[in-house]
Parts: structure tokens; C-alpha cells; sequence
């Protein structure tokens, strides 16, 4: 059954995502919100297809702590492709930095285009990224959008060594906002590299915000830091409540 809910969910998953695009074409001469209220329905249809098909539930924790109409970063621990889509509806107006080469894919790439993210070119190194900064304090400025940002770039699974990334450090300093670190456990139920999806309990915690101001260094330590724990406190939590969810591994360094 586990393969069969897996394969079913993954059917699922993508047939609401290219309808979702299909879709999304009638909004691209309308203003920009249309397309991100859209995007933030696939959202929820997603998340209810999961708890659903392959079963369990889906918990957000520390909603209430978000600002509304603000400009802000979350900071969120990334283990799964849930994550990229279970944070957009969250907030009133997200903001994403991803690959130029997204760009390339047909309706993909033009709803990218039309919400108005931030491409760049991972090959330009400095450059990229002061050429992202000087977009997202635009945006942000002009707009009050929330940046949703991985400071690890890319997955990890549970149970291995983290991998932070410095560069969230200049983000947080150049923006000068109040950065919110995003704790979860997605990774024991939609596991990296892998088709088969797990029931249980997903939570995406928000945790309190870490104003603007704080030495880089400080900032970034204390970010890992509390992102870290409390996916750790979430993982054990869901491992506690279930009997079917893999023993932690062992981590590798």
C-alpha cells in the first residue's frame, strides 16, 4: 500500500500542477497577485492531497507570529520539495531567488516571469549575488514581499550533518529586516531522491524572528542554530507518534 498510496500521490501532484499552469496562463494579463493567489491554491490543494492520499496530517505552527504586509525573510530548513510549495501561502506577497535556467521551461518558466521572483546566475559568483541583492531590496522596498529563502541551497536529508550557507548572512545584513528561521520535519515523509511518500504528522514551525542588526557572524550562528534544533525537536516528534517511519541514521561526517 505504501507504494501504491506513493505512486498514486505522485500522479496527483503533478496532474494539479500543470493544470495549475494551464490555468495560470488567463492570469497574465491581470496584475501580478492574481497569479500568486493561484499559486497559493495549488499550494493548499497539494498539501490536502498528501494528507489525503498518502495520509496523516499537516500542521503549521507559529502563524500567528508572521506580520502581515511586511517585508521579511524566512529562513527555512529545506529536506523535501514540500517545503517549496507549503510556504507560499503563508505569506501575503513571496518572493523566491532561484536558477536562471528555470526561467527556460515552457509555462513554469512564464509564471516565474509573471510573479516576479529573482533569477540568477549561479556561475557569476560576487557578482550574482550583489546583483540579487540590489533586486530583492527593490522588491522588497517598493513592494513589502517576503523573501522564503534555504540557507542551506539545496535538500538534506534527516539525520545528516547540516550544511548552512554563509550567504544568508549578507542577505540578512544588506536587507535589514527581521529574519524568521522556519523549522520542519518533511524530509521523513517526502524523502529526497526518492518516490515512495510517508504518512505521519508534517509540521513547518515558524519561530520568533531574529531582528535586524546583529553581527553577521552571530547572526548566522544563532540561525543554524535554532533552524537546526527545532527540526531536530519536529523529527523526533513525528518519530515518537509513529512506528512506521525509518530509525534515525547514523550521521556521516
Amino acid at each position: 500500500m505504501l507504494i501504491i498510496r506513493s505512486m498514486l500521490f505522485n500522479i496527483a501532484f503533478y496532474l494539479a500542477t500543470a493544470l495549475m499552469l494551464i490555468i495560470s496562463i488567463a492570469t497574465y494579463p491581470l496584475p501580478r497577485r492574481y497569479l500568486v493567489r493561484l499559486a497559493g491554491i495549488w499550494a493548499h490543494v497539494c498539501a490536502k492531497l498528501f494528507t489525503v492520499i498518502v495520509g496523516g496530517s499537516y500542521e503549521v505552527r507559529g502563524l500567528e507570529l508572521l506580520p502581515k504586509g511586511q517585508s521579511i525573510i524566512l529562513a527555512a530548513k529545506h529536506m523535501s520539495a514540500f517545503e517549496t510549495f507549503a510556504l507560499v501561502p503563508l505569506v501575503d506577497d513571496p518572493l523566491f531567488i532561484l536558477k536562471r535556467e528555470l526561467l527556460r521551461y515552457p509555462l513554469f518558466g512564464w509564471a516565474l516571469l509573471k510573479t516576479d521572483m529573482i533569477p540568477i546566475d549561479r556561475s557569476a559568483g560576487l557578482k550574482a549575488l550583489r546583483g540579487m541583492l540590489k533586486e530583492a531590496r527593490k522588491k522588497m522596498t517598493n513592494n513589502s514581499r517576503q523573501l522564503i529563502i534555504f540557507p542551506e541551497g539545496t535538500r538534506r536529508r534527516p539525520d545528516t550533518e547540516p550544511a548552512y550557507k554563509f550567504g544568508i548572512s549578507h542577505i540578512y545584513h544588506a536587507l535589514k529586516v527581521p529574519c524568521y528561521p522556519v523549522a520542519l520535519n518533511t524530509g521523513l515523509f517526502w524523502p529526497k531522491g526518492s518516490v515512495i511518500r510517508r504518512s505521519g504528522k508534517i509540521i513547518i514551525e515558524i519561530l520568533p524572528p531574529i531582528e535586524p542588526g546583529m553581527e553577521m557572524r552571530a547572526f548566522f550562528e544563532q540561525l543554524s542554530e535554532t533552524i537546526e534544533s527545532n527540526s531536530n525537536r519536529l523529527i523526533s516528534e513525528a518519530r515518537a507518534a509513529s512506528d512506521t517511519l525509518p530509525p534515525p541514521a547514523e550521521i556521516k561526517i
